[in-house]
């Protein structure tokens, strides 16, 4: 069985050791219905390591994803790439620690909250819906001080 991210602390070295590889896009576990999919494995390049109480991750971490623009709506493609990744799990009482959910959540936290085709990395582009919209109106400038009574001297005078 290929569980390369379940760290036996038993068995881990003084010095740690390094794991490489590629997970499939299915290590994401994203929902079908989700804007965001993954195209590409996981690449990992990671040295683990225990450090009194915790354990110390460290390397890199690669995948590229499909994200839906939030101007245009249409898909296009971001890498993320983590050169310098670390990350820190504390230590319980378990002999063995897992370590998907802590690499799942933070290459998936490398993501753009709002998502815009024009600043994709993959393949670089203008996004279409670029000047479509026009910028919101001007509100109504604050009413004047002299101008009479404002609405909460109207509000006042219901009590």
């Amino acid at each position: 069985m290929h569980r390369p991210f379940f760290i036996d602390l038993r068995s881990l070295p003084d010095g740690g050791k390094d794991i490489s590889g590629q997970e499939l896009p299915s290590f994401f576990a994203l929902d079908p219905t989700d804007t965001i999919k993954a195209v590409s494995p996981l690449k990992y390049d990671l040295h683990v390591e225990r450090d009194g109480g915790d354990l110390l991750i460290s390397g890199r971490l690669e995948a590229t994803f499909s994200l839906e623009c939030g101007a245009c709506l249409e898909r296009f493609e971001q890498r993320v790439e983590l050169d310098d990744y670390s990350s820190e799990i504390e230590i319980g009482k378990d002999d063995t620690i897992n370590l998907t959910d802590t690499l799942r959540e933070d290459t998936l936290l490398a993501l753009p909250s709002y998502p815009r085709c024009d600043a994709g990395n993959v393949h670089p582009r203008q996004c279409p819906a670029e000047g479509r919209f026009e910028p919101a109106l001007e509100t109504a400038p604050d009413e004047p001080q002299s101008a009479g009574p404002g609405v909460w001297e109207a509000l006042n005078k219901l009590n």
